[in-house]
């Protein structure tokens, strides 16, 4: 939450991947607790309420969350900000939900919420104290995660306020994440350290999102500011866990309709939790409209769960693409200025391949229409429009001469060399991420039948001859087959030519051991190597 930035460079996680030295390593798990497979929805008090929470207040919201439609459009988290406990824990050490606001208890709140389909959130921080001054988690992990278990809490926004005993921020989220895993509850787990410590290197591991910036503000130059600072950031998130470029102020404070449109479709285009700050029992009816616009909703939760990317900046007018699992591609135009403005990109820049014409599905006036190439708006000052274009299909990369000669392959995303796990030499060996360092694990030789070979003898394989997303590359004795046949292409990404999908660091991660498997080809930095 609230009010501080602060940015340092990471430390790679250590907790859940114990490494040593000379490559052997437990590669480190992604957070596997089975939520946030596309980005969580639901609304959080803070924005319009500050610490004036209550029991009525949360009840109103959860009702309106049906009859308003939003339930309906995939919005399903109530989310209980700062403020809500007593000042101080009880006898037993407990956090205390202060009776003049919540006089029925958290645990009739949690099914009152329940019962309308709905889910409910609540709030701490990963110190001493939350930012308001009340009672946090540091060092009562498994006591309050017991707690909120017991009430029926079904996610958790930790904050990064209060003093932290000096433990870094690994440490403290990591501590939380283990203690909901052991209440045996399903809690979405809701990172908030204002993008230190680089944490979206750490994140998917650790939580089901993670705050990348400070607070965001219901007004246009803090949403835009925001929005700079998750260019580069798109090879992080995925399916179970995602950047979070701060909650939705559409309906609060200065921020116009035409803004608030422009500020949905981006954080929609950017895979974010779209948790919406308003008071939804009194929006009008174009706030409504907005938060409810299940076309540009369906963009956020598209399955593939590959986030968008700017790929034009031209002063105030941007082009934000991201390409959709059916194999269209999603696009905003952005007018960051004041007066109207035309904003244009072409298919082609878009990804896609050629075709006499190209449908554009224009996701705001709810029409489609057809273009020979160009995709062209009129866009408002401080608006933006978005459109899904499809035809002629994602290009598939040219592939690149067989290059010659043994050598490192190093990970574009991660700066680290493809490397077989522990030097091993025994088939079924994970291939994983390491530093370069020069050793025979690290040595690959691609041949002509595109086998690329390791000891000479052993060729990188995908195991069993899988074709899933997520299945694991290993080396195994070449045979041939075409689980062992690679294509290496112009833009850095590598094929497995049998799956016809793209070599991948499990879940864009950048430590030592991080695992390399297939997926999807998406064009990210996860997915593109360089010959060192």
């Amino acid at each position: 939450m609230h009010r501080i930035v602060r940015w340092t460079l990471a430390a790679v996680l250590a907790a859940g991947s114990l490494v040593a030295a000379g490559g052997a390593t437990s590669p480190a798990a992604a957070l596997d607790n089975g939520l946030a497979r596309t980005p969580q929805m639901g609304w959080n008090d803070w924005n319009s309420f500050g610490c004036n929470v209550n029991e009525t207040l949360v009840r109103q919201t959860a009702d309106v969350m049906v009859s308003s439609g939003m339930a309906a459009a995939g919005y399903t988290y109530v989310n209980i900000d700062d403020c809500w406990s007593t000042k101080s824990r009880n006898a037993n050490g407990d956090l205390v939900p202060d009776p003049q606001k919540f006089p029925s208890g958290m645990k009739a709140l949690a099914d009152y919420v329940h019962a309308k389909g709905l889910k409910l959130g609540i709030y701490s921080s990963a110190g001493t104290t939350t930012c308001a001054g009340y009672p946090a988690s540091l060092g009562y992990e498994r006591r309050d995660a017991a707690l909120w278990a017991s009430w029926g809490i079904d996610y958790l926004k930790y904050d990064n306020c209060g003093d932290h005993q000096g433990k870094n921020g690994q440490q403290r989220y990591t501590a939380m994440r283990d203690a909901l895993a052991a209440t045996g509850r399903p809690i979405l787990f809701s990172l908030c350290n204002w993008g230190q410590e680089s944490v979206w290197t750490w994140g998917m591991q650790t939580g089901n999102s993670w705050r990348t910036t400070g607070d965001i503000q219901a007004n246009w130059n803090s949403v835009m500011g925001i929005l700079d600072q998750q260019v580069g950031l798109e090879a992080y998130s995925g399916p179970g866990g995602w950047n979070d470029p701060d909650m939705l102020e559409v309906g609060v404070g200065s921020l116009t309709a035409t803004e608030g449109r422009a500020h949905f479709s981006l954080w929609s285009l950017l895979n974010a939790p779209l948790i919406a700050g308003n008071d939804i029992r009194s929006m009008s009816a174009e706030t409504r409209a907005i938060l409810t616009n299940t076309e540009v909703i369906a963009v956020n939760q598209d399955w593939g769960g590959r986030q968008g990317h700017k790929i034009s900046d031209n002063g105030n007018l941007e082009v934000w693409r991201k390409p959709m699992s059916n194999g269209s591609v999603a696009v905003v135009l952005l007018n960051r200025g004041t007066s109207a403005a035309t904003v244009s990109t072409t298919a082609s820049a878009l990804g896609l391949g050629s075709a006499s014409s190209y449908s554009v599905r224009d996701l705001w006036a709810h029409t489609t229409g057809s273009s020979s190439g160009t995709i062209s708006a009129q866009v408002p000052g401080h608006g933006a429009a978005m459109y899904v274009v499809s035809g002629g299909g994602l290009v598939t990369p040219s592939p690149t001469p067989t290059p010659t000669g043994t050598g490192a392959i190093k990970g574009v995303g991660s700066g680290r060399c493809l490397d077989v796990a522990g030097a091993s030499q025994t088939n079924g060996a994970q291939a994983q991420i390491w530093d370069c360092n020069g050793q025979a694990n690290q040595q690959w030789t691609p041949t002509a039948s595109g086998e690329l070979r390791v000891y000479g003898n052993k060729c990188l394989d995908v195991n069993n001859r899988g074709t899933a997303d997520g299945t694991n590359v290993i080396i195994w004795d070449c045979n041939g087959q075409s689980n062992q046949q690679w294509r290496l292409n112009s833009d850095g990404s590598i094929t497995a030519v049998g799956a016809n999908k793209c070599l991948d660091v499990y879940n864009a991660g950048t430590a030592n051991g991080t695992k390399v498997i297939i997926w999807t080809c998406n064009g990210q930095a996860n997915q593109r190597w360089t010959r060192a």
